[in-house]
C-alpha cells in the first residue's frame, strides 16, 4: 500500500524539517552558502514575511518534501528551496510540490515562476522540463553560486 502525500501551507512547527530537508540535499551535491543558511534557518523572514509561501509535502503526517516560493517582484516568484528526503525519492513527491506549486500559481494570478538550478542535478533538471519550465539567460545574478542554470514558465 502506497502512502498518501499529502501538500499542506507552511507552520511554525515545520521550521527545523524545512531546513533539515534543503540542508540535506545541500550537503550531498554542493556546500550550504552563507544566503541558504539565512533563508533556512528564518524562513519567516525571508520567504513569508515578503509575500512569499512554503508548501510541505507530508506523507503520514511527517514531513517528506519542501518548496518555497518567494517573492522577488510583482507576480514575478522563485520557486526555491525545493528538498525531498532521501527516504522519501522516487514516489513523485517533487513533481507533486512542482504541480502545486504551478497550480498555486495560477490561483494567485502571477505573471511566472523562475527558478536557479545547477545543472548537476539531473532529475531536477528533468522534472523542471517535464512540467513546463524553459531554459533562459541568467540575467541580473543569482544569490546562489552554484547556479548555471535558470528556468522560468509563465502562468
Amino acid at each position: 500500500m502506497s502512502a498518501v502525500v499529502e501538500i499542506v501551507p507552511y507552520r511554525p512547527e515545520f521550521r527545523e524539517a524545512f531546513g533539515n530537508l534543503n540542508f540535506e540535499w545541500l550537503e550531498k551535491f554542493f556546500y550550504i552558502e552563507d544566503y541558504d543558511r539565512e533563508v533556512l534557518t528564518n524562513p519567516e523572514k525571508y520567504i513569508l514575511d515578503p509575500g512569499g509561501y512554503i508548501f510541505m509535502a507530508l506523507v503520514d503526517g511527517h514531513p517528506a518534501g519542501t518548496v518555497a516560493l518567494i517573492k522577488r517582484d510583482e507576480g514575478d516568484f522563485e520557486l526555491s528551496k525545493m528538498g525531498v528526503n532521501e527516504k522519501y525519492q522516487g514516489k513523485r513527491i517533487g513533481q507533486k510540490l512542482m504541480y502545486h506549486s504551478i497550480a498555486f500559481a495560477g490561483e494567485q494570478n502571477w505573471h511566472r515562476v523562475f527558478l536557479d538550478s545547477n545543472r548537476k542535478l539531473t532529475p531536477a533538471i528533468t522534472l523542471y522540463h517535464k512540467v513546463g519550465f524553459k531554459e533562459i539567460e541568467i540575467e541580473g545574478g543569482s544569490p546562489y553560486e552554484r547556479c548555471n542554470i535558470r528556468m522560468e514558465i509563465h502562468i
